[in-house]
């Protein structure tokens, strides 16, 4: 048998299909090479609205803060709530400008430290405001903050903090604790970057510019009052709105009328009644009336006469049920 009667190795290879194998191997890894392993860790639980409690809260305090804040800053013109939600610490922390303050706090007897985050364009538009600037974002990076500026952020921490303590005091009783104010985010660590946080985010109106405001908090510093801060119960009651309905209700019309006490006949004698006929009833002469109401039995009454006009004696207070027993 001569040499030619042997295949070589490239027909082989041909024969088996190990040439297209390799070539199939390598398109398949250079395919899989634009493939990223999927982290469900960067998955955001986004729950808006999902804190009713909470919300509530948030919607007390944006009152008493606008309140508060405008005795020493006039030129706000409005504080209101944006939005409660929840993200990663790292994601929250990223997007905050700088520079911006950042206040550590406390809320006792709740365990760990929450956060207050004072945007540095709100500082900086105060300040211009109140040395007669315009009210309009501008580049703030690449410095610290002035005496001036760290003396306005102060006071809006005190007043934000105070306020706080007292609208959250009115369903959970917490003492607020001021704990350090830090320029350098890496200070203001109150958790772990991959943790989840419930961040509150407040909106600030400044002659039209609006700035934010954020209160950050680790999702496990609720767990233990969860009963108050995801459950719902009745807002508070506008005292202006209360005012007017209470003025409407005691110019409201009701009836009122006196009713003997009931006797039944049978329909074959009202069908005998005629006009000038007498009808006896079986009652005794000091016998109750009722008063009543809207239709409603309210109270026990003697009826009399008081200068020639017949009246009617309170008595005793009555319940529908036992007059319509009786």
């Amino acid at each position: 048998m001569s040499e030619q009667d042997f295949l070589s190795q490239e027909e082989i290879d041909a024969l088996l299909g190990g040439g297209e194998s390799e070539a199939e191997e390598e398109s398949s890894v250079e395919e899989l090479s634009d493939i990223r392993p999927f982290d469900f860790d960067e998955l955001e639980s986004i729950k808006k609205g999902g804190f009713p409690g909470l919300e509530l809260i948030y919607e007390r305090w944006v009152k008493l803060f606008r309140e508060e804040v405008r005795k020493v800053l006039p030129k706000i013109n409005m504080v209101s709530k944006e939005s409660i939600y929840i993200t990663r610490f790292n994601n929250f922390m990223f997007n905050i400008p700088m520079p911006s303050s950042y206040t550590t706090f406390t809320m006792r007897p709740l365990k760990e430290t929450a956060l207050l985050v004072i945007d540095s364009r709100l500082v900086f538009t105060v300040i211009s405001v109140m040395f007669g600037g315009p009210a309009k974002p501008f580049k703030v990076e690449g410095r610290e903050f002035t005496k001036l500026e760290t003396y306005v952020i102060k006071d809006f921490i005190d007043i934000a903090l105070e306020s706080l303590q007292d609208v959250f005091s009115a369903v959970y009783p917490v003492d607020v604790e001021k704990k350090s104010i830090e320029l350098n985010p890496a200070l203001a660590k109150i958790t772990s970057g991959n943790e989840k946080v419930i961040i509150s985010e407040c909106i600030v109106d400044i002659d039209g510019f609006e700035a934010p405001i954020y209160f950050c908090f680790p999702h496990g510093m609720f767990l233990p009052i969860k009963e108050i801060i995801y459950s719902e119960f009745q807002g508070e009651v506008d005292p202006v709105w209360k005012k007017r309905v209470h003025e409407i209700l005691l110019q409201t019309d009701v009836k009122v009328a006196l009713e003997l006490p009931k006797q039944t006949y049978l329909m074959k004698d009202v069908l005998q009644w005629k006009e000038g006929m007498e009808l006896v009833l079986d009652i005794e002469k000091d016998e109750d009336a009722y008063l009543r109401i809207s239709d409603k039995y309210k109270f026990r009454c003697k009826v009399g006469k008081i200068k020639e006009k017949y009246a009617a004696l309170l008595k005793t207070e009555h319940q529908e049920e036992e007059a319509e027993n009786e």
